[in-house]
């Protein structure tokens, strides 16, 4: 299962195929952090810094983080794709194929001068989450999703 979970400053990652479930992530931050509670993660009652540092204690890679930049990722189903957006421009896509009751996602991309920042990371999450909730398999010919994916 992926998912993202987001405040206006930073995007926290969770690849739970990765998690070992060895719980620092809880003890160390308990009000951002409890496997408890739905969502399991809750950006808004704890400081950034605090989660960023729980987060580099991750034993398993199975959660990151990354800042927003001004960046919003939006999921546009009606168009099969997610999308990044600096204000009101377009900056990257993520776009899949519906064939047999599955996505392909086939094309990643960010423009030019906005590489580095983990958009397209959050554009792929955006994706896998969507279709993950729907239960709907997911596959990928995109090279940069396929790396994703697989972890």
């Amino acid at each position: 299962m992926h998912r993202l979970y987001e405040n206006k400053d930073i995007v926290v990652f969770w690849d739970s195929d990765k998690c070992i479930h060895s719980f620092i992530c809880w003890k160390t931050c308990p009000d951002a952090f409890d496997p408890k509670r739905k969502p399991w993660v809750k950006l808004d009652v704890a400081k950034n810094a605090d989660v960023w540092q729980t987060i580099e204690k991750c034993p398993s890679g199975a959660l990151s983080v990354v800042y927003k930049h001004e960046i919003e990722v939006l999921f546009e189903k009606d168009r099969c794709r997610s999308v990044a957006l600096d204000g009101e421009s377009e900056i990257g896509e993520c776009e899949y194929a519906i064939k047999d009751d599955k996505w392909c996602i086939y094309h990643t991309r960010v423009r030019e001068g906005y590489e580095g920042k983990k958009i397209a990371k959050r554009l792929v999450f955006k994706v896998l989450e969507e279709a993950e909730r729907n239960k709907i398999a997911v596959s990928a010919s995109c090279s940069y999703a396929k790396k994703v994916i697989e972890g």
